[in-house]
C-alpha cells in the first residue's frame, strides 16, 4: 500500500470539498508512502515529480478522490453470497471505487443473533479486511448488527476490540422502537449507527418509520430514497429539519426521491448531510458502477453542480464515517483517479459528462499510492487516456 508517485497534468483537480469542489490554480500532486504531500502546480512542485518512482500524467483530463460507497454488502472475502458472485470488490475499483464502509454483513449464510455471535461475526470481518484490500480497495467491515441480545457490556468489547460501525434494521426486535438501548448503547461507544429506512428490504428486516428513526436518532438514515422501498416525503422533510442524521442516498433506491432530497438539502442548507452509496449487492444486483452512475444521475437531474455531488460520494462520506480518504489535500490517503469524457460523449471532459448523464471514462485508479487500474474494464473509454511513466505493460492492456 506505498508508493512514491506524482499525477501531473491535471485539466481539471476536485477537491471532495462539496463547499469549493473545485482546487484552482493546481494540475499536479505529489504521494509519498500512500499518503498526498502536496497538491499545487507541477512549476512549484518539479523537484518532487522528478524524485517519484512513477508519473501519471492525467494529459489535461480530471483528477479526483476515489469514489466511497457508504453502503456495501460485503460479508467474508471478495464474495457475495447473495450473488454468488467472486471478485465483485475488485471489479468496484474498475468503477472508480476505492473504499467502501459496511451497512454489517447481512448477508452471511446462518447469520448469528446471539451477543456472542453477532460479536464474533463483526470482530473477524473488520479484521480481516484490515488483512485484505481487493485490489487495493479499503473495505471498513465489521459492522456489528444490533440484536435485542446485545447489553451495554457487549458495546464496550466491541470498541475495545476496534469495532466502530454498526447496523440497525435486520435484528429480532418484535417493533423497531425496542431497538432504542442497543443504538444508544452504540452511539455511547464510539460506534457510528447506520439505520434501515423505509419498506422492508429482505425476508425479517420491517419496515422503519419517521417515527422510529426519530425515536433512534441514528447518525445515518440508510438510503434515506429508499432501499429499494422511499419514505413518504412528509416524513423525509421530518428527518432532514428535525435531526442531524446524514442522508444516505443510494443507486438501489428511489432515483425520484433522491433528486427530490438532494436539491432540498441544497436549498435548505445541509448538503454536508448528503452521503452516496450503491447498497449493493442486493436484489439490485453486482453493481461495480453503482455509485458513478448515482453520482451521474443526481448531477444530471438535480439542481446540483456535479463538483457538488462527487463530493457527496467522497468527502461528505469521509466526514460522516471520519475515513481517511475522500479529499484530495495533503495528508489525506492517495486514493485517487483520473477520469475524462467518455468517446462519443457530447461533452469534452468529466464534469461536463456528468453533467449530461453520461458515466466518464477511467483511466487510472490509484489506492494508497500505487496504481491499481488503467483503461477501466468497467466503464466506457476514456477519449483521452491518463500515461504512466515508467510504463507499467501489464495494466495497459483492457480488462486488466
Amino acid at each position: 500500500m506505498k508508493g512514491s508517485l506524482a499525477v501531473i497534468g491535471a485539466g481539471t483537480i476536485l477537491s471532495g470539498d462539496w463547499r469549493a469542489p473545485i482546487i484552482d490554480d493546481a494540475d499536479t500532486i505529489i504521494i509519498r508512502d500512500g499518503v498526498i504531500t502536496a497538491v499545487g502546480s507541477q512549476s512549484d512542485l518539479q523537484r518532487d515529480v522528478e524524485a517519484s518512482k512513477f508519473v501519471v500524467d492525467a494529459v489535461g483530463t480530471t483528477v479526483a478522490p476515489g469514489l466511497i460507497d457508504s453502503h456495501c454488502h460485503v460479508v467474508l472475502g471478495d464474495y457475495t453470497p447473495r450473488q454468488k458472485t467472486v471478485d465483485f470488490l475488485a471489479s468496484y475499483v474498475h468503477g472508480g471505487i476505492t473504499s467502501v464502509v459496511s451497512p454489517g454483513e447481512i448477508h452471511a449464510p446462518g447469520r448469528p443473533s446471539t451477543a456472542s455471535g453477532v460479536k464474533a461475526l463483526a470482530i473477524a470481518a473488520k479484521e480481516c479486511f484490515d488483512n485484505f484490500h481487493p485490489n487495493g480497495m479499503t473495505v471498513h467491515a465489521g459492522a456489528v448488527v444490533l440484536e435485542p441480545t446485545l447489553q451495554k457490556q457487549d458495546f464496550a468489547d466491541l470498541q475495545a476490540a476496534g469495532v466502530h460501525l454498526a447496523k440497525f434494521g435486520f435484528g429480532k426486535f418484535a417493533d423497531p422502537a425496542d431497538g432504542l438501548p442497543q443504538v444508544t448503547w452504540a452511539k455511547q461507544y464510539g460506534i457510528t449507527v447506520m439505520s434501515h429506512s423505509g419498506g422492508a428490504s429482505i425476508p425479517g428486516s420491517k419496515p422503519i418509520t419517521p417515527e422510529h428513526l426519530m425515536l433512534l436518532a441514528p447518525d445515518v438514515c440508510g438510503h434515506v430514497n429508499g432501499g429499494p422501498t422511499s419514505l413518504a416525503e412528509e416524513g423525509v422533510d421530518r428527518i432532514m429539519d428535525e435531526t442531524t442524521m446524514a442522508l444516505q442516498l443510494v443507486q438501489a433506491g428511489n432515483i425520484r426521491s433522491a433528486v427530490r432530497i438532494i436539491n432540498r438539502a441544497t436549498d435548505t442548507d445541509v448538503f454536508e448531510r448528503v452521503v452516496i452509496g450503491s447498497d449493493t449487492p442486493t436484489g439490485t444486483g453486482v453493481m461495480p458502477l453503482g455509485v458513478m452512475k448515482t453520482v451521474a444521475e443526481l448531477s444530471s437531474l438535480s439542481d446540483v453542480a456535479p463538483g457538488m455531488v462527487w463530493a457527496a460520494a467522497t468527502g461528505n462520506n469521509a466526514n460522516v464515517w471520519d475515513l481517511p480518504a475522500g479529499f484530495i489535500a495533503p495528508g489525506r490517503a492517495a486514493d485517487i483517479i483520473v477520469m475524462d469524457a467518455p468517446w462519443g460523449s457530447t461533452k469534452d471532459d468529466a464534469l461536463g459528462a456528468l453533467s449530461v448523464g453520461d458515466i466518464p471514462g477511467i483511466s487510472a485508479v490509484i489506492t494508497g499510492g500505487v496504481i491499481r487500474a488503467l483503461r477501466s474494464r468497467n466503464t466506457p473509454q476514456a477519449a483521452r487516456a491518463a500515461e504512466v511513466s515508467p510504463r507499467i505493460e501489464h495494466l495497459e492492456a483492457s480488462g486488466h
